[in-house]
Parts: structure tokens; C-alpha cells; sequence
């Protein structure tokens, strides 16, 4: 039969969107992108099946390699942390941190938090996750000059509340969290300390950040597609057998049932790219990030951080409220092809979220593609050409699309020559 127009369509969406993000310098900071072999092992049967329960012990036949793909990763992820129990099968970092905090917390209770406007994610907030399970969340002090928890009052109040568990982590996250103080304190009221690791996974692996396991947290919780360059999915680690008897008695059957199998190779391989490439790539990713502050301090922009250097991770954080706020200036910087996104500073109030005063950089893709201190210096000066100088988006565009031309190739990776592979291809316009 001839081919309906609505297949068309969907094809032709999918090309678009293609192309275009390939003429696009992306800046968001939960974002990445796959390497060719990861998207290879990604792109098999595993993705038609389902496997119900733990490994070798399956509510369903025909598991036999995904038992063994699974235990594989399971143990490289832990050799990667230092972690002795891993559990892959949170298909995302939210149904990580839902699984964590269920098992913590089964009757609710109450939890301390990073603020929503310090970065924290919203899973650990009254409106996500932790506010549905019926958890009671309270937010921790901030520190703006330092863009961390202020440590004195978030022992304070830990001691105060003596919550059942404290989360640290953060969606906007320039500085490695206190884990040792927090830590303390949690023993001293019988709390469990759980670190997001979401954002940073990739440079704890690179060892530029330092492992949240080896200086006190009890669990950490994460998505595998942030600095760590995997597909889209969760992860929970712990070396406490208690903790892990309970937590994986929840991820299945509470928040999942299959768990989107394919996952499991591509992060198997992710995994091995970490070994083998990650101290490269994550010394490069807080280079990067720390240029990209440098000049767009340099050009007059309030970039957060200033008085401790900006940043130690993939991000920076900039309040433009002269500029009309994070909204519209990450609207109009998108038609100029520059893709970040607005976001909530420490000093935020809640009636602010549709137009927060900053926006969010992260640099963790473009140096994925190869990019650099100097391609860090011709970024800035696209943003200061929008923002600054007024110059038409449109025309500024045209400059980001010849520029990113020169950047289409995966980095930090194998090649799949090496490996008597031939390359994917990719629809496109």
C-alpha cells in the first residue's frame, strides 16, 4: 500500500528535529549525547522484551542474556562507584529517587531537602515525588555567596526536624554538597543521608568531583544521561545490604515492572567509556564550564559563584533579570540556535518560576563533541552578541549554525572501525 501521510509526518518531525539539534550549540545541563556504539547496543531486541524481578530469578522465560547483560553492568557501575550493590532497574532518576524515599519513608515522615530555588530537583519537593508519598519535606539553609547548603544551619535544622532521611543533590549544582558534615549529623538523629548524584555521575567518575559513597552517603540515586553520557534511565547504589533489602523490594513491584531493557547494554557501555575515557572528559567538562564563566563574567554578566571561582562542575549559573528574566531570554536565545533553559536562583521567590532571574549552561555535550577553553570563548561571545550588543538572533544564528558544522563527531569514545563496525545512520533532512 501506498504510504499513509501520516507516516510521512512522523518521519519528517523526526528529521527535522535531527538536523536542526545538529545546528545547535546545547547548553541544557541534563542533557548529552550517545556515542555511535552505544546507540548500536541500544538499538536491539532487548527493546521488545520483559524481565520481572532480579536477575536470575525472573517472572518471565527468555531472560537468560539479559540476566547476564544486567549482572555485567550491575558489577561494572559498582566497580565505577565503589558501590557493592546496584540496582539498574529505575527507568529513570526520579523513579530512583521514588523507590529510595518509599522505602525510607513508608508511612511519610519527614525528609530535609535542598530548596527548590538552590537548585533542588522537584522529585524532592512537596509538589513531586516525595510530596505524593505523603513526606514531608524541609528546606535546608542556602548559602548564595558560596551556591551551597550553609552547613551550620542545616545541622541546626537536621537536628530540629530529625527527619527520617536527608537528600542532598540538586539540579543546579555548582559545588560538591557537604556529605561528611551532613553526614555526622544524620547519625547523630538516625537519619539516612542520600545523595542526587543526577547531574554529576559522569564527573564522580572522572574523578574531578569526589564520590559521595566515600564520604559518608548511605544511598545515592541517579539518572545515567547527564555528565554520564548513557540513555535515559535511573540507578541506585548503596554498600548497605539493610538498605538495599529494602529498596529493591520497592523499585519492582512498586515503581517498575519491565525496565526497558535495551537500557542495560547502552549503560554497560557508557560505563566502560567512563573508565577508559572519563578523567579526560570530566577534566574537560569543569574546564569548559569554568571558561565559559570567565567570559561571561568578563563581559559584565552576573554569573553566580564569583567569589569561589564559579564553578567545579558542567554548569554555570547566570541572573538575568536586567535582561528581562531566565524566560524570555532563553526564548529569544533559541532562535539564535543557543538551547538552555531559565531557572530559579537561590533568591527566588516561588511566585517567580515562569520567569525565574537566571538561566542554567551546562557544557557537557559540546565537549562531548570535541569542544574546548577557545570554543567556550566564541559561545560567550554569541550569548554577549544577543544579549549585550542587540544583535538580531537570526543573524547570530546563521553564525552558530557555521560554527557547530565543525563539531558533529562523538568524543571520548570507541570506534567503531576498531570494532569491524559500520556507523548508524541517522534520518536527517
Amino acid at each position: 500500500m501506498p504510504v499513509p501521510e501520516e507516516v510521512l509526518k512522523v518521519v519528517e518531525l523526526t528529521k527535522k528535529h535531527n538536523t536542526w539539534r545538529k545546528k545547535c550549540i546545547n547548553l541544557i545541563a541534563s542533557e548529552n549525547v550517545t556515542s555511535p556504539l552505544v546507540d548500536l547496543v541500544y538499538l536491539s531486541d532487548f527493546m521488545h522484551r520483559y524481565a520481572e524481578g532480579m536477575p536470575f530469578k525472573r517472572f518471565y522465560q527468555g531472560t537468560r542474556y539479559v540476566d547476564e547483560v544486567e549482572t555485567y553492568v550491575m558489577n561494572l557501575m559498582g566497580e565505577l562507584y565503589g558501590a557493592k550493590y546496584v540496582d539498574l532497574r529505575p527507568i529513570s532518576g526520579t523513579t530512583a529517587n521514588g523507590a529510595v524515599f518509599y522505602a525510607l519513608a513508608p508511612e511519610g515522615g519527614k525528609s530535609c531537602i535542598v530548596k527548590l530555588s538552590g537548585g533542588g530537583h522537584v522529585s524532592h519537593s512537596k509538589y513531586g515525588i516525595m510530596g505524593a508519598l505523603k513526606i514531608t519535606p524541609h528546606e535546608l539553609p542556602f548559602d548564595v555567596e558560596t551556591m551551597n547548603i550553609d552547613i551550620d544551619g542545616a545541622v541546626k535544622m537536621i537536628r530540629e526536624v530529625k527527619p527520617k532521611f536527608v537528600v542532598l543533590g540538586a539540579s543546579l549544582y555548582l559545588f560538591p554538597h557537604p556529605d561528611k558534615e551532613i553526614k555526622e549529623v544524620c547519625e547523630e538523629v538516625g537519619a539516612v543521608l542520600v545523595h542526587d548524584v543526577a547531574h554529576v555521575l559522569g564527573l564522580i567518575a572522572g574523578r574531578v568531583l569526589p564520590n559521595p559513597l566515600e564520604r559518608g552517603a548511605d544511598v545515592l540515586t541517579s539518572s545515567t544521561h547527564k555528565t554520564f553520557p548513557g540513555p535515559q534511565g535511573g540507578v541506585i547504589m548503596t554498600n548497605s545490604e539493610k538498605l538495599y533489602k529494602k529498596i529493591k523490594k520497592v523499585v519492582f513491584p512498586v515503581f517498575v515492572s519491565n525496565h526497558h531493557l535495551h537500557r542495560l547494554a547502552a549503560t554497560g557501555i557508557t560505563a566502560l567509556e567512563m573508565k577508559y575515557f572519563g578523567e579526560e572528559y570530566a577534566r574537560q567538562v569543569v574546564r569548559n564550564a569554568k571558561r565559559l564563566a570567565e567570559r561571561l563574567y568578563e563581559y559584565g554578566f552576573k554569573v553566580l559563584g564569583e567569589k569561589v571561582g564559579f564553578t567545579q562542575t558542567h554548569q554555570v549559573a547566570v541572573d538575568v533579570t536586567e535582561y528581562g528574566g531566565g524566560a524570555p531570554v532563553a526564548e529569544t536565545l533559541e532562535k539564535a540556535n543557543i538551547i538552555l533553559n531559565k531557572n530559579m536562583l537561590p533568591y527566588d521567590t516561588p511566585d517567580k518560576i515562569k520567569n525565574p532571574s537566571g538561566i542554567r549552561i551546562g557544557v557537557q555535550e559540546m565537549t562531548r563533541i570535541g569542544m574546548k577553553e577557545s570554543e567556550m570563548d566564541v559561545i560567550a561571545e554569541f550569548i554577549k552578541k544577543v544579549l549585550l550588543d542587540k544583535k538580531s538572533p537570526e543573524e547570530v544564528k546563521k553564525e552558530v549554525v557555521e560554527f557547530r558544522k565543525q563539531y558533529q563527531k562523538v568524543h571520548y569514545t570507541f570506534d567503531l572501525k576498531d570494532l569491524g563496525l559500520s556507523e548508524i545512520v541517522y534520518l536527517s533532512e
